[in-house]
């Protein structure tokens, strides 16, 4: 099976190690607009597309568990990847106080063989080659983006909206963030990245931060195109709680209906929750409705790190086999039922 999953930060390494139990083909589309640490630092003064979200991604490729055992009832490594000294190295961050500070190594080797080749795909493609990494790992766009937002909550008045300029200021607003944009406003798509989506058995979106590592996939124009045309089955996975600063205060409803807002033409086949996210009842028929604005199926299955609001990878890539093989009796949601 041919995988593309759409993110970045966090929610795309949890993503892509959940995928890596199912295929061993797995492309990751990586946004492109962060602006803090040492991806902003790399991007001011070199100008190359932030690394920090590529460099997760490829480690979690690195990292990740073998295919699944198709003799199993559930995901079985096949066996760990040989690699855990240079995963390892690759996310290690230069200490003290110097201009090496902060720096993960992975970053520099990505800033350092992008102006060799002159290419980041190039430089992405290469040492994909070099670790022998099965996937791929792709930017959203070549060019490195802002995010602008409209935020409201920041004024004396409440409707009233301020517009802040990139992610780390984004992300820590201590407003409400209404509406985000990419700056340019019609930026280019990566062509590789547009034919992983159109030649994909599966395409995944989400989790991860709602306004700065999910819903700018569907603000590049030719991507959206993309993920409207292809013949890929579509997944949504939404978070599992609301993220400080970004959507706090969000319910799961909120998110779709947030994203509905910026991609009303987007269709996917399947939005799956975590159960406790989202209890039975009245509130779950309301995301029924939700989810069928994007003319798909709500699924609800145990996703979660027991304790913890983080996906658990072993869960996640069991509910989408079973979706994959039509073993839907467990985790599809009926209105009647509810």
């Amino acid at each position: 099976m041919r995988i593309t999953a759409l993110g970045g930060g966090h929610g795309l390494h949890a993503t892509l190690t959940a995928m890596r139990y199912l295929s061993r083909d797995v492309t990751a589309v990586v946004t492109v607009a962060d602006d803090g640490g040492s991806s902003g630092r790399l991007r001011a003064e070199l100008g190359v597309i932030p690394p920090g979200d590529l460099r997760m991604a490829l480690s979690a490729l690195m990292s990740a568990p073998a295919a699944l055992d198709e003799r199993s009832d559930g995901p079985t490594p096949l066996g760990r990847s040989a690699h855990e000294l240079w995963t390892t190295t690759f996310q290690h961050r230069f200490g003290g106080r110097g201009a090496l500070a902060g720096h993960p190594i992975g970053n520099l080797l990505l800033a350092g063989l992008t102006e060799v080749t002159g290419n980041p795909v190039a430089a992405l493609d290469e040492l994909v080659a070099v670790f022998d990494i099965d996937g791929r790992v792709l930017p959203m766009s070549a060019v490195p983006l802002d995010i602008e937002a409209d935020v409201s909550g920041l004024e004396s008045d409440p409707r009233i909206s301020r517009c802040i300029r990139g992610q780390v200021a984004v992300a820590t607003t201590p407003g409400k963030v209404r509406r985000v944009r990419l700056l340019p406003t019609d930026p280019p798509a990566c062509p590789e990245a547009l034919e992983s989506i159109r030649s994909a058995d599966l395409v995944v979106l989400g989790p991860g931060s709602w306004f700065s590592s999910v819903i700018p996939h569907v603000l590049v124009p030719e991507q959206l195109t993309a993920l409207r045309d292809t013949s890929a089955r579509k997944m949504l996975f939404v978070n599992l709680a609301p993220e400080p600063g970004e959507t706090t205060g969000f319910s799961v409803e909120r998110h779709l209906h947030v994203l509905h807002a910026h991609a009303d033409v987007l269709r996917v086949d399947d939005v799956v929750v975590d159960a406790a996210s989202v209890p039975a009842g009245r509130e779950r028929d309301h995301l029924i409705r939700a989810a069928e604005l994007f003319g798909a199926r709500l699924h609800v299955g145990d996703l979660a790190v027991p304790g913890r609001h983080v996906h658990d990878p072993e869960k996640v890539a069991t509910l989408v086999n079973q979706l994959c093989e039509g073993e839907l009796s467990r985790y599809a949601v009926r209105a009647q039922e509810s």
